[in-house]
């Protein structure tokens, strides 16, 4: 069995290495911008929703909770797992069947989604940004 492995040396040149921290920044804020698109929520219109929790998600990069009010069934946007944590919001906290307020903001197109800055489940309040 012949095999035959044609390797090249790297060719890295002085200006190929000085751009690649650049080359990594740009891609990571990109990231960063994709990832919050905080703009799609109407920061003027803010929306105070009590109702029941039917499922929700300790997810990254955010938690979610589906939250029933008297009218309508929400898809609410939470803070990272981690920030939920820090700040004494367990998982087990957002079961579902629990009743919960929740102020935040609503999506401008998607009629049926909140981005949640607090949530109160029972006499606790916890801020999420």
């Amino acid at each position: 069995m012949n095999r035959s492995i044609s390797r090249t040396p790297a060719t890295r040149t002085p200006v190929s290495r000085s751009l690649m921290p650049a080359l990594a920044a740009v891609l990571l804020s990109t990231s960063a911008f994709a990832h919050h698109g905080w703009s799609e929520y109407d920061a003027g219109k803010p929306l105070n929703l009590s109702g029941t929790i039917v499922e929700s998600g300790y997810t990254q990069p955010h938690g979610h909770v589906l939250l029933q009010s008297a009218d309508k069934r929400w898809h609410v946007v939470l803070a990272p797992p981690s920030r939920m944590e820090n700040r004494g919001l367990a998982k087990e906290a957002l079961a579902a069947g629990t009743k919960v307020m929740v102020y935040g903001y609503p999506h401008r197109s998607k009629l049926d989604e909140l981005r949640a800055e607090r949530i109160t489940v029972g006499d606790k309040t916890t801020e999420l940004r």
